[in-house]
């Protein structure tokens, strides 16, 4: 029987992030499980790569404060480039309730030390982004350091590092048991040989809940599907553009390669593991596009190249991070709700100061993300989700 000092289940960029960060503290035995033949099959590969500090919780806020200046020197650190661009993320309001909203957020963002966020006029927007239908717009907000990753080469760059420092993948594997003995030593059984461990890491994704019944936790993470449309090469809006968001109607799409990539969360999208795209939803995605930006009435798009991937939701839109009470030893890192990319460095260096010293200081207070939470009702409430 294998045996290890950590046990990751998922080998996506939360527990590549995990990974990294415990063998960069010095736990030399960490043993990531993957059932995939390659990493990034899951929401990983599927992702936009949007990074951001914009958010209206404290804790997001945090995480996001030491996500993005590491992802900016992603690699000097870790040795292998993460391909980010601090293009920004700009918000149009078009009513007084979003102005107010991003308002109170700029407060909140500027009390924990976001200096590079600003609230913008209608004018400044107009002279930013002239290209867009504006009529409606009142304000909105900018931040300059929030942008874009790849997140295929941040996984691979983080779990290349994790290798080279003691870190053993197995790809291909598959989880089927885990038990836990009187003495709290959890035996994980898979499709490979079973693996003796104190710690347990879920780092399932979108599958996080099927990993968590096996220790009788009942996660409250759901797979809700969402699709990108990426369009062909068009220069009728410019690239340097930021991430465009659109708070009438959830719209959002920014530059990608020589043309753009288009996001909606459709209201109507229903949770499962729906990994399939819905040609229709073309239709109502351009009505949208054409909508803010007139010119992407010509915008070409190829729907062989439009794809779907999971979100892992839970009920507050805020990751489950750290121990679960009732099984010690066994400590989740779950439900991004759409987050994962961005928080994935700052889950990382989290998990690894929960596992190894019991607290952390990325953020004020991590025990708001506990599990806990949903079964005392202290529900978070994060209404900056795209």
């Amino acid at each position: 029987m294998q045996t290890a000092e950590v046990v990751i289940i998922g080998g996506g960029i939360v527990g590549s992030s995990i990974a990294w960060h415990l063998t960069h503290a010095g736990c030399k035995s960490v043993l990531v499980i993957e059932r995939e033949s390659s990493q990034g099959k899951g929401s990983t590969g599927k992702s936009m790569g949007g990074v951001r500090a914009q958010f209206s919780t404290p804790v997001n806020i945090q995480m996001s404060l030491y996500s993005i200046p590491f992802y900016a020197r992603f690699e000097e650190v870790v040795g292998h480039p993460a391909d980010y661009r601090p293009q920004g993320y700009l918000f149009l309001a078009t009513k007084d309730s979003h102005l107010a909203y991003l308002r109170d957020n700029f407060e909140r963002q500027k009390k924990l030390g976001l200096t590079t966020a600003r609230l913008l006029s209608a004018d400044e927007i107009r002279a930013m982004l002239p290209q867009l239908r504006s009529d409606d717009v009142l304000g909105g907000s900018f931040c300059s350091t929030d942008g874009f990753v790849d997140p295929y080469s941040v996984m691979n760059g983080f779990m290349a590092s994790a290798l080279e420092h003691g870190a053993t993948l197995w790809k291909k594997t598959e989880v089927t048991a885990i038990a836990r003995d009187q003495q709290g030593t959890f035996r994980v059984e898979t499709t490979r040989e079973p693996v003796s461990t104190h710690t347990v890491v879920n780092a399932a994704g979108a599958w996080a809940a099927q990993i968590a019944k096996f220790v009788g936790i009942d996660l409250p993470v759901e797979p809700l599907r969402r699709m990108l449309v990426p369009s062909e090469p068009f220069s009728d809006f410019p690239h340097s553009s930021p991430m465009v968001i659109d708070m009438s109607t959830g719209f959002h799409f920014r530059p990608e390669g020589r043309g753009f990539l288009l996001a909606w969360n459709d209201p109507e999208e229903t949770a499962g593991y729906k990994t399939d795209f819905e040609p229709s939803f073309i239709e109502k995605i351009l009505m949208h596009a054409a909508d803010r930006v007139p010119a992407f009435e010509n915008l070409p798009i190829n729907p062989k190249r439009a794809w779907a991937g999971l979100y892992e939701m839970t009920p507050d839109h805020h990751c489950i991070l750290g121990p679960v009470a009732a099984v010690p030893g066994f400590f989740l890192a779950n439900g991004f709700s759409g987050h994962g990319v961005m928080h994935s460095p700052s889950t990382g260096k989290i998990l690894t100061d929960l596992i190894l010293q019991g607290k952390t200081n990325v953020v004020d207070d991590v025990s708001v993300l506990a599990f806990e939470r949903f079964a005392r009702g202290e529900l978070l409430h994060e209404t900056a989700v795209l």
